[in-house]
């Protein structure tokens, strides 16, 4: 009997052995594909900067540096939702420009600049600007607009400083 016992576990055991082999060689392809992905994102990423930096350093020597533009605080009473409850905005914006020209050019249109912006903005709803992406539509409409108001000049981005929703 104690031999039937004994060959009973052996059997037992020897099929626990072939499963745990399963599991450590599927944990262990796992960390491989992980590991060779990790290295093919990395190289590919490397690769593409490195690309770039031989390019880069004749585009950075060719580039010059940015200029910004202050805009005076802006506080617009937004369109009422709904509910009709009156929301306000305050909004500080910068706007930045190519060079010290394009900020000479800008200033003698500041007043169209800054009506374009209050026209758009009196038309928002609060929950236009809710989340990030109703900060990148503003940011971008506002891009348009000023960009329009001040042709042939441009201006490459506009930039919050602040912005205030109550």
């Amino acid at each position: 009997m104690a031999a039937e016992a004994e060959a009973g576990t052996e059997p037992q055991g020897k099929k626990g052995i072939p499963k745990l082999f399963i599991i450590i060689g599927a944990a262990v392809l796992v960390v491989l594909l992980a590991g060779g992905g990790l290295f093919f994102f990395m190289s590919s990423s490397s690769g593409e900067a490195a690309g770039e930096g031989g390019h880069g350093a004749s585009a950075a020597t060719a580039s010059h540096d940015t200029f910004i533009f202050n805009l005076p605080p802006m506080m617009v009473n937004l369109s009422s939702d709904d509910n009709g409850a009156q929301s306000f905005m305050k909004l500080s914006v910068a706007l930045e420009v190519a060079d010290e020209h394009m900020m000479t050019e800008i200033q003698p249109r500041l007043a169209k600049v800054i009506d374009a912006f209050q026209v758009y903005m009196r038309e928002l709803r609060k929950s236009d600007l809710e989340g990030s992406a109703g900060i990148y539509r503003l940011k971008d409409e506002l891009l348009r607009r000023v960009n329009l108001a001040i042709y042939p000049a441009q201006v490459e981005s506009v930039l919050f400083k602040e912005i205030l929703v109550q």
